[in-house]
């Protein structure tokens, strides 16, 4: 990308919102571009555009534990719900049985791998120690990931525990060098010998199955916007992803946007106003945006996680609005800063999750709820429509 000719790169550039025609108070709908806050110069820039593809990826960040880095906060999902697109089966949430459990570690994962070749998974000697998996499934702990994340979340949540162990140490030294040597070294470097003792895991969000409706080229509702990657919901996830599909997904949408895009009619673009900040100040203090960020996180990962109930739902969705509420009044009067943007953009994505979770009265696929145990009929996907502003 560097090395193109006609690409030019805007780093530490974080989205503030799009621009649309509506916004501006113009007849139609149409994206005319986006605004972007540049983190070196505290300044909101205005990029207009006739075509804006949106690539943000998804939005692990609402979770207490995911996979995902910290950029994953939902931003495009978001931004399109605001400027007046579908959203759609938000509930789908994949999440990886065995991320490690490290204080100093964020986003490793344990492959699936290491129960393939024979890992156990233990409760820790505080909760017994013993092997849980067969309890759950005759598959133990070769089950499916979705059925193995709920076992382990049902037994923290039983017995009160930050974690569950991965035992993989029966296997020789020399086999856990030739089959995971990066895990082996990675461990190591954290101080756990995993040729000796168990690993630390814990459930983390891993993949975000639904995100911005689009068709097979991309568009979303708004003309002139588009959605590529795990920031969209094409349909082709369903409710369960199958692991690598992502990556063939972000490819082959990739070039039916910019086949798209190539054959789309010039667009003449009205005059688009700069950024006013001039009404607001700097804030006086950021806990606001810590504490709410730290309680976000932690109620989403315990009311709207691996398995869910109208009860948590129900806790849930009081909890986002009255973060929604404090959060907009930050957002109104004082100057934007990066993470008050993704904060803004994280309660606004785990409402929408919520609001899906509690529209599908069933469990299907990655949505496990204990009221609705049963598949229903028939397969639908939950679409959200944003309302008129």
């Amino acid at each position: 990308v560097r090395s193109t000719p006609g690409i030019t790169l805007f780093e530490q550039h974080t989205l503030v919102d799009l621009i649309t025609t509506r916004k501006l108070g113009r007849p139609g709908n149409r994206c005319l571009g986006l605004y972007a806050l540049d983190s070196d110069t505290d300044e909101v820039v205005t990029f207009r555009a006739p075509q804006t593809i949106l690539a943000t990826g998804g939005a692990g960040k609402v979770y207490l534990y995911t996979t995902n880095p910290d950029t994953a906060t939902g931003d495009g999902i978001a931004a399109a719900w605001r400027a007046g697109c579908r959203v759609a089966n938000m509930e789908f949430i994949q999440f990886h049985p065995t991320g490690l459990y490290h204080p100093h570690e964020k986003s490793f994962l344990i492959s699936e791998a290491v129960r393939g070749e024979g890992g156990k998974l233990l409760l820790p000697p505080s909760a017994g120690g013993h092997r849980f998996m067969p309890d759950h499934d005759p598959r133990a702990e070769l089950a499916p990931r979705d059925v193995v994340a709920r076992a382990i979340d049902f037994e923290m949540k039983k017995h009160g525990l930050d974690c569950v162990h991965l035992d993989i140490s029966h296997q020789s030294p020399e086999f856990l060098q030739e089959h995971f040597p990066n895990i082996l070294a990675h461990c190591a470097s954290l101080g756990i010998d995993i040729t000796k003792e168990p690993i630390p895991v814990v459930p983390t969000a891993h993949f975000t199955c639904g995100g911005v409706l689009t068709d097979l080229a991309g568009r979303t509702d708004l003309p002139g916007l588009y959605a590529v990657g795990e920031v969209a919901c094409t349909g082709l996830h369903g409710a369960n992803r199958l692991a690598s599909n992502s990556l063939l997904e972000c490819m082959v949408f990739a070039r039916a946007a910019a086949q798209a895009i190539a054959a789309a009619p010039t667009t003449e673009l009205p005059t688009v106003p700069a950024w006013d900040d001039s009404r607001v100040t700097d804030a006086d203090e950021s806990v606001v945006i810590s504490h709410n960020w730290d309680e976000l996180r932690r109620f989403m990962w315990d009311y709207v996680g691996i398995v869910r109930t109208n009860k948590r739902l129900e806790r849930a969705a009081h909890r986002i609005a009255m973060l929604q509420g404090e959060i907009q009044e930050f957002y109104a009067h004082f100057h934007v800063t990066r993470d008050l943007l993704e904060l803004r953009n994280l309660v606004q994505v785990a409402d929408l999750i919520v609001k899906s979770a509690q529209l599908r009265r069933e469990s299907r696929g990655l949505h496990f709820s204990r009221d609705y145990p049963e598949v229903a009929a028939p397969a639908a996907p939950t679409i959200l429509v944003p309302p008129v502003k």
